[in-house]
């Protein structure tokens, strides 16, 4: 049996009207310090994105929001940024903003396999699939 490591994500979420408080999820990021695996998926439905706020630039919307996994991977195509280690891109992504792009509280796991574990979040948390018990 594999090695079980621990993890922390958080859910990348749209608020169009901040006042509003209505969000919609768009992505994870997932760090798992014992593998060194930090990485992101995005996931932007626009139709839902629009139901949200009709007016929203959904361009530079999906602009900045595809930036996030080029910040998870790091080096100097993610600028300033990219340059930190691992933890402190995590910690500075996941850090409180009151902005268009927010980020959830971080919530930790335990997984083989982050990568999986990522994709499973992905699909539970933001396009909502459903798993079906056999």
């Amino acid at each position: 049996m594999p090695a079980l490591n621990s993890y922390d994500y958080a859910i990348v979420r749209l608020v169009p009207h901040v006042e509003r408080g209505e969000h919609l999820n768009v992505g994870v990021i997932l760090f798992c310090r014992t593998r060194r695996f930090l990485n992101a998926l995005i996931h932007l439905d626009e139709a839902r994105l629009l139901a949200l706020d009709s007016q929203l630039d959904v361009a530079l919307v999906r602009e900045h929001v595809e930036r996030i996994p080029l910040l998870c991977i790091g080096g100097k195509q993610a600028g300033p940024i990219g340059e930190l280690s691992q933890p402190e891109r995590f910690h500075w992504l996941v850090s409180p903003r009151s902005a268009l792009i927010q980020l959830s509280p971080v919530h930790s796991g335990i997984c083989a396999d982050p990568e999986s574990a990522l994709h499973h979040l992905l699909k539970k948390l933001v396009l909502q699939e459903k798993e079906i018990l056999q």
